[in-house]
């Protein structure tokens, strides 16, 4: 009985402990904080703690599913940062490797576009670039970088492989996947054109009311028309 009220005292103070710790942590980052959620938010958003992606100093650290609200709140802010690199800068910025993994998420969810490694500065009033060979990675690279067949260069090839990561943000899918057995799957905006058209739902992985499936084509078409 005695080890037993001494093991629940001192896990309580344990954490006790623990939580004065996380708001130590918090305090640092004064107004600039990021957001707290209750357990049953977490517990929802993470699809019931489903996928663990690692664990931290503070606690274990799982995978979120966005909801097609948030998911549109962040194709529109790549789509207003992708208007300034072209438009609003001195300089026209043609990005060449708009991708997930150069899209970085602050606390707000509010995106930015990052790694300007294989970007060129052009003129505001230059419609058409010259590149001495293809820049991009495979998947996101616009046609007319590999032949110029298919058109001229301009900051309308950053717009094309905008809309393949729109394609992924919607489906939850690569747009090149080694494991897809369907060869009617195969070509990525293909399938998504098919899913479109035929009012399949896009997104099986995730739950959605008929609200959200609705916004999500909506937004499936979006991407398809930049491709």
């Amino acid at each position: 009985m005695v080890a037993t009220t001494l093991y629940l005292s001192l896990r309580t103070r344990y954490n006790e402990e623990i939580h004065l710790k996380v708001e130590m942590f918090l305090k640092t980052y004064g107004t600039s904080k990021p957001k707290r959620y209750t357990f049953s938010e977490v517990k929802r958003i993470t699809r019931r703690f489903k996928v663990k992606l690692g664990q931290g100093g503070f606690g274990s650290v799982y995978r979120e599913i966005l909801v097609p609200n948030k998911m549109l709140d962040i194709a529109l802010g790549i789509a207003r940062g992708m208007e300034y690199l072209h438009q609003g800068c001195n300089q026209c910025i043609l990005h060449f490797d708009i991708k997930p993994n150069n899209i970085l998420l602050d606390y707000n969810f509010s995106p930015k576009i990052s790694d300007f490694g294989l970007a060129k500065l052009c003129a505001r009033d230059q419609s058409i670039v010259t590149l001495t060979a293809a820049r991009g990675t495979m998947g996101y690279i616009a046609p007319e970088l590999y032949s110029r067949n298919f058109g001229e260069i301009s900051y309308k090839s950053d717009v094309y492989s905008f809309g393949m990561l729109v394609l992924e943000m919607v489906s939850g899918r690569r747009n090149s996947d080694p494991t897809i057995e369907c060869q009617n799957e195969v070509y990525f905006p293909e399938w998504i054109y098919e899913q479109v058209t035929t009012r399949q739902d896009l997104a099986l992985a995730r739950e959605m009311t008929q609200e959200e499936k609705e916004k999500m084509r909506q937004l499936a078409i979006v991407a398809l028309w930049c491709i």
